[in-house]
């Protein structure tokens, strides 16, 4: 079965859940760079080259969607992956400029580190 897959309403999107979701330093890459591509472009889960098996690779993007921070659509050989970013501005207005911030703090911070 192909098609977009079941995520929280806007209303019902979880600040707990969501920074929950985040803690995982592989779940918090792939938002980060959703969030510095700043399109609203759909990408596949295997554009994000991470290094671990199909099975964790869906059970990373599975806890994301059921967090509120992507939808995915099932194309049956593949899946596809979307930044919520008007439903996230809209419930939390300042969550992906936080996370842009944090993003770049960090890669300033490795830049001084690596110098």
């Amino acid at each position: 079965m192909t098609g977009e897959r079941d995520q929280p309403d806007v209303a019902d999107l979880d600040l707990g859940r969501i920074f929950a979701a985040l803690a995982e330093p592989m779940r918090l890459k792939v938002i980060m760079e959703l969030i510095r591509e700043n399109v609203s472009g759909e990408r596949s889960c295997a554009s994000f080259c991470l290094p671990v098996a199909k099975s964790t690779l869906t059970h990373h993007f599975r806890v994301l969607r059921e967090a509120g921070l992507i939808s995915d659509t099932d194309y049956g050989n593949r899946r596809g992956v979307v930044l919520r970013r008007e439903d996230l501005a809209s419930r939390f207005p300042s969550l992906l400029q936080l996370l842009d911030d944090e993003a770049w703090s960090r890669h300033q911070l490795g830049a001084r580190l690596d110098a």
